[in-house]
């Protein structure tokens, strides 16, 4: 039960308590509450055209205040996952984490970005060299440029499964800089209708508030986020889905290298024998035991002497790196990262992967299964939230022909088309993106 009937109910059964003016303005007021939700998710949800929406401002004034009052909604909501850890034990401790992230925000980084005008049959009538637009994307702030930018840009976002872009306008209204924002310092302000309300960026005591447009969602700040299917204000990490395999592969680095540091001994058992045929206390059990599982037990224990004194014999019972084999153990933690990330294992050295015939192979399917998804993705958003502040009749684009890890398929593509006996030369330029020729 909403609130709003909450609220209604709690009226009608205090009839006795309450004068009757005050009760009828507080049933009607929640009736035009009640009404104007109703009516505010069925234009929603039939007349998406903004032209369509009768609501006058007074209207709109009003029923937004009152869902203020009445609704939880506003309150911020804080991500529900530590990005810290993530930013920490993923990218900056685990080698995989690390050159999956970089890879593919680098690949990103490279593509060069287009602008074009469509006509009204929605054919490219003119291409733009030089526009403010793409001025501002390759030097987005005075401390970065274009690739930088980008790189920070997925980078957070892969990390955090979130990314947060501000713009900084003029007085007219046209961006003039971008900045990445950090996801651990965001917070999103849930909305009524599953648009967000606002956001809030907290630096130590300096607290920044951004507001949201609660029809259209709007705002000076672009969230992206990876799909997370159990949090409708927040994207999830792949980082979050490999959790298990990242502490695996940490844990077995951590450990191997605390053994070589303390001469690959391995570990055993410790058996009293006394010779006078005496046994060992409860107590003196309880404090050799403390002793040897605070200085000798755990990865950074791993491997060091055992120093002992009386009746006290030594057995080796630990598996050895090789029996545990180890190096399986780390490829196979390594193998589900990568699968994570959409990385295909044999490109960041993971032996054993028969999957991809060749590097070439693998390096087309990272571009086709995971790199050009996001760049449609991530161009989608900014020709939503960025190219309108500029002009509604422009596109921003991407340009994959210059991406030269591509150029295999590319190879392939003009090869079929060429050998296409029944396609007209003009047929075949076209198909290849080329203008006729006259004379053909």
């Amino acid at each position: 039960m909403s609130n709003v009937e909450i609220s209604f109910q709690r009226v009608q059964e205090n009839d006795n308590d309450c004068d009757s003016i005050t009760k009828k303005f507080l049933i009607s007021t929640q009736r035009k509450i009640m009404k104007n939700m109703f009516t505010s998710f069925w234009h929603r949800l039939f007349m998406p055209n903004e032209n369509s929406y009768t609501q006058n401002n007074n209207a709109k004034a009003y029923y937004n205040d009152a869902l203020v009052a009445l609704s939880p909604l506003g309150e911020a909501r804080w991500t529900p996952r530590n990005y810290a850890a993530f930013a920490d034990e993923g990218f900056r401790q685990n080698v995989i984490v690390h050159r999956c992230v970089n890879e593919i925000a680098r690949s990103i980084a490279l593509v060069p970005l287009g602008l074009h005008r469509k006509n009204a049959q929605k054919k490219v009538e003119e291409v733009f060299l030089d526009h403010p637009l793409l001025s501002l994307l390759k030097r987005p702030n005075p401390l970065q440029g274009g690739a930088a930018f980008i790189e920070s840009l997925i980078s957070s976002w892969f990390i955090s499964g979130n990314a947060y872009l501000e713009v900084i306008t003029d007085d007219a209204g046209i961006p003039k800089e971008l900045h990445v924002l950090r996801p651990d310092r965001m917070k999103v302000i849930p909305g009524a209708h599953g648009l967000p309300q606002g956001y809030v960026y907290t630096i130590e005591d300096q607290i920044i508030k951004y507001a949201a447009d609660p029809i259209s969602g709007q705002s000076n700040i672009l969230h992206l986020k990876l799909y997370h299917p159990l949090d409708d204000w927040y994207g999830m990490s792949p980082i979050e889905a490999a959790a298990f395999s990242i502490d695996q592969h940490n844990a077995a680095g951590a450990h191997n290298q605390a053994l070589l540091q303390n001469g690959a001994r391995p570990m055993g058992a410790l058996i009293y024998r006394p010779k006078s045929g005496s046994v060992m206390t409860e107590g003196q059990r309880e404090s050799l035991k403390n002793q040897v599982e605070s200085n000798y037990v755990g990865a950074k224990n791993a491997g060091k002497v055992l120093v002992l004194e009386g009746d006290f014999e030594w057995r080796e019972m630990g598996l050895r790196p090789r029996d545990m084999d180890f190096i399986a153990a780390k490829n196979t933690a390594a193998r589900d990262i990568a699968q994570a990330f959409g990385m295909p294992p044999v490109l960041i050295g993971i032996p054993g992967d028969a999957t991809y015939s060749n590097l070439v192979e693998a390096r087309i399917a990272l571009w086709e299964q995971t790199i050009i998804p996001l760049l449609d993705h991530m161009n989608d958003a900014l020709n939503n939230w960025l190219v309108p502040r500029f002009s509604k009749d422009i596109e921003l684009t991407y340009d994959l022909d210059q991406v030269p890890a591509l150029a295999p398929r590319r190879q392939m593509v003009w090869d079929k088309i060429r050998q296409a006996d029944f396609l007209t030369t003009n047929e075949k330029r076209q198909a290849l993106g080329y203008p006729p020729l006259n004379n053909v």
